[in-house]
């Protein structure tokens, strides 16, 4: 019998390491490893989610942060979205990641989270959180901020979308998430012919921040790049 998607990312999660070596001042935050209770909300929410044969389109984002997936172990999603829309309580710990706002009312835009994660699944190329120490201390670090950084990550980037692909995504379109991260996105699949076609879309945190008061435009604009799979 065929694995479901569930099966295959949960085992994926549960074996999730990187073992190479990062430049001075770098580290990365394993949840899965750091709190017994992300492995548990995980694996709850993969199974109530992605327990079938469904084949989905791919959104790829950069890595995750402290407050978002590094608890949860789930892209995009904090405690409170994990709670209050997912049904799925985590007790160790409360995040509020402001991603996870707009990407949670785009979802519910879209149709809601059921139909919407029937459709999509989100994850990043370097799926575990980066930490950059800055004046004393540990901030959120994206792969490509430092160019030693991006090489020491790029070959595991690289298996990990494969790995990814592997599980049965369709790979005709992928939507990528932040115009930087495109960049990278576009030099691997260049360079390993990934994915067919590359659309970008902008980062959340970059609309929440910078953007917040033309935000519907942007939920509009995920829906309007989505609309052809529904």
């Amino acid at each position: 019998m065929n694995q479901t998607f569930a099966e295959k990312i949960i085992a994926f999660n549960q074996t999730l390491k990187f073992t190479g070596k990062l430049p001075p001042g770098f580290q990365v935050m394993n949840p899965f490893a750091d709190n017994p209770e992300t492995m548990k909300v995980m694996s709850e929410f993969y199974g109530k989610y992605y327990d079938d044969l469904n084949q989905r389109k791919f959104i790829i984002g950069i890595n995750p942060s402290r407050h978002g997936a590094g608890v949860t172990g789930i892209p995009f999603t904090d405690t409170k979205r994990l709670e209050a829309v997912c049904g799925i309580q985590m007790n160790s710990a409360k995040t509020h990641e402001i991603s996870s706002v707009f990407m949670y009312e785009m979802m519910e835009e879209y149709g809601g989270v059921d139909l919407f994660y029937r459709k999509f699944f989100i994850n990043s190329p370097f799926p575990l959180a980066i930490v950059q120490k800055t004046k004393g201390k540990w901030l959120n670090a994206n792969y490509y901020d430092n160019k030693a950084l991006f090489q020491s990550v790029k070959n595991y980037m690289v298996d990990v979308l494969q790995t990814f692909i592997s599980f049965g995504l369709d790979t005709s379109e992928v939507f990528v998430l932040g115009n930087k991260n495109s960049v990278f996105i576009h030099q691997l699949n260049q360079e390993n012919n990934l994915f067919e076609k590359m659309t970008v879309l902008e980062h959340p945190r970059y609309i929440q921040q910078y953007k917040s008061k033309e935000k519907q435009i942007y939920l509009d604009k995920y829906i309007l790049a989505f609309e052809n799979e529904t």
